[in-house]
């Protein structure tokens, strides 16, 4: 009867079935050999007995249900995570983020087996020594000294997008239209996108002249929003992603008859079929010379070009295999596009909101350019200068923040020291929380960065004086935050840090130094809602699944 029963069941029945059954198991060994010492801890209710608060988290609309978080329970709670098991650890204590990201980060590993799934072993798919070994080959192309000689090349791309607009708002003009709407989000992704392209990896992907999605760039842009929606089955991904071969693995999953899972396979096959070409581009052209390196897009100065010469002299043991090469095309490709382009449609939008800061910082812009510029551009050191314009980038990187959250794992029994000490269920302080192998502990970035504790009662407004005012608040200083920048956890820290921060900020001000100085920016009147992903996103009104943000552009400059 039993063999019968098995007879009628399918492949994939079977497999969701395996897997059920180990994490049952697995639960049962939790609740029976580890004593729960996050009991005493407050937090919110459980909303299913499957997902926990998961879909709370992760729910586009999630920020509104964070800041109730915070406001309910302070600087530390606890959230019910898969199997509705109440031990997620969620925080932004400056404290505990202190031995998170540097004191104990070898205690705190970042959860890599999605990413190394979908983007192979580059820096956001690999942990340890491994990770170490790739971010001590790449730490030099992203310097100073690099961004200063690739300044003119992101303005080349710039212009082209300057261009494409400028051909937009004058037809608009022709036909007595003062003003003409234009999607910015789509036009400031394909800038992003091409200034990757061009000066991350040698390869050109979009000519920024026709008035169609790249279909490239709308696959990268879809990647966050997708795996938003594929949270809870990805923290199954540890547990199944090293059953069988590579092959298998694969099979069962073109078998599962999710369109979200189906959506991420495919996504991961373009973006790792086009990093394949673009390395194998770069490798042969290694191999022709120097000579055919400068023909290339880049002419051979950029950060991948530079990272296969370098991986050609390195010593064996600090060699990057191919495969590790070609991940790190599809990582710089996520990572550089999306944060910047939303960050940059962010910045946009808030101008245009706030017409007086859009003013001041324009003066600022055409002073600066009027005294020692070239044509509508600055060099990189009085583009990094300019304090207005800095103060506007800093205040939208606090603020808003392109990651909300960031997520690690216990290596090995610790305890978490706490700032501000937790009252407990019992009426009993709670100073440290003592965490067992295994722990997830979920970081809050914005909640960090927008802490009133620190940054005072206007903390989550945007107010990009707060930086022309002198120092920041001494409750900042104190709280010694090991964010890489400016007091903040926006681009992370310790041996996780974003790497490429510094090229973040060189491409977001570049934008913003030539639009600025030729167009101007107002709001259209739709509702713009900003969506949770790994990356927020936006889109008009929440209904809208499509990430979009239309704005009035006009000219300023007479033809």
């Amino acid at each position: 009867m039993a063999l019968a029963v098995l007879e009628d069941i399918d492949l994939p029945q079977a497999a969701l079935t395996v897997v059920c059954l180990y994490l049952v198991a697995w639960r049962l060994k939790g609740l029976f050999s580890f004593k729960n010492t996050l009991k005493n801890v407050p937090g919110p209710p459980s909303i299913s007995r499957i997902t926990g608060n998961i879909n709370q988290l992760m729910a586009r609309d999630s920020l509104e249900w964070r800041n109730k978080l915070r406001d309910t329970y302070g600087r530390t709670t606890v959230l019910h995570g898969l199997l509705n098991q109440r031990e997620w650890v969620y925080t932004h204590d400056p404290k505990a983020l202190q031995y998170i990201f540097a004191k104990d980060q070898d205690a705190y590993e970042e959860p890599v087996t999605g990413m190394c799934l979908m983007l192979g072993p580059g820096l956001l798919g690999t942990a340890g020594e491994q990770h170490r070994r790739q971010r001590k080959m790449l730490n030099p192309v992203f310097s100073t000294k690099h961004l200063r000689n690739m300044t003119p090349l992101f303005y080349e791309i710039v212009h082209k997008t300057r261009d494409a607009i400028m051909t937009r708002v004058q037809a608009g003009a022709e036909k007595g239209a003062a003003t003409v709407e234009i999607e910015m989000l789509s036009w400031m992704g394909r800038t992003t996108l091409e200034i990757i392209g061009q000066a991350g990896l040698g390869h050109s992907f979009d000519p920024l002249i026709e008035d169609v999605q790249n279909e490239f760039a709308k696959t990268v842009k879809d990647f966050f929003p997708q795996m938003r929606k594929s949270s809870a089955m990805r923290l199954l991904l540890p547990y199944v992603a090293h059953i069988g071969p590579a092959a298998f693995r694969r099979w069962v999953l073109e078998l599962i008859p999710t369109p979200i899972v189906q959506r991420m396979v495919e996504i991961s096959d373009i973006m790792h079929a086009r990093s394949l070409l673009i390395f194998n581009e770069k490798k042969a052209a290694l191999e022709r010379g120097d000579e055919a390196m400068k023909l290339q897009v880049g002419e051979g100065r950029d950060v991948m070009s530079i990272l296969l010469r370098a991986n050609t002299l390195a010593s064996a043991e600090d060699k990057l295999p191919d495969e590790e090469i070609i991940g790190q095309v599809s990582t710089m490709i996520l990572a550089g596009m999306d944060t910047a382009a939303n960050t940059l449609a962010r910045i946009l939008l808030l101008l245009a909101e706030n017409p007086d800061v859009q003013e001041r910082l324009r003066a600022e812009i055409v002073t600066a350019v009027e005294a020692e510029g070239h044509g509508d551009t600055l060099d990189y050191d009085p583009l990094m200068a300019l304090p207005y314009l800095d103060a506007v980038c800093r205040e939208t990187f606090r603020a808003f923040p392109g990651v909300n959250l960031d997520y690690r794992e216990t290596t090995r029994e610790t305890v978490l020291p706490l700032a501000t000490p937790v009252t407990g269920l019992d009426g009993e302080l709670v100073t440290a929380i003592p965490l067992r192998k295994g722990q997830r502990v979920i970081i809050d970035v914005v909640a960090s960065n927008t802490d009133s504790a620190l940054w005072g009662p206007d903390a989550r407004q945007w107010r990009p004086d707060r930086w022309m005012e002198g120092p920041v608040p001494k409750e900042v200083e104190q709280a010694r935050l090991p964010g890489v920048f400016s007091n903040m956890m926006t681009f992370l820290a310790g041996n996780r840090s974003c790497i490429g921060f510094n090229f973040a900020q060189l491409e977001i001000k570049a934008v913003l130094l030539v639009l600025l100085q030729w167009f101007k920016f107002e709001p259209t009147g739709d509702p713009i809602a900003w969506n949770f992903a790994t990356v927020e996103y936006p889109t008009v009104g929440r209904e809208s699944i499509i990430p979009a943000l239309p704005l009035k552009v006009s000219r300023l400059h007479p033809q």
